[in-house]
């Protein structure tokens, strides 16, 4: 599975492995069904949202390494 970078869209996240929603949500980004979701990369989401964009990155690598493991 491809690791998850900040210049990739929530959508292109999303697209990868839907379970990915809920570590969006407890970052408090609610906007997987947002317009914006399909072309903002998850920097920009992420600094609009006032959110560390690296963690966020790293949790979401994390979550999608174990279910390969």
């Amino acid at each position: 599975m491809p690791a998850v970078t900040a210049d990739m869209s929530i959508h292109d996240v999303l697209e990868l492995d839907r379970t990915t929603a809920q570590i969006f949500t407890d970052f408090g980004m609610h906007c997987m069904g947002c317009p914006f979701a399909m072309a903002e990369s998850i920097a920009d989401a992420g600094e609009g949202h006032g959110i560390d964009v690296e963690e966020l990155v790293k949790k979401l690598n994390e979550h999608l390494g174990a279910k390969v493991e």
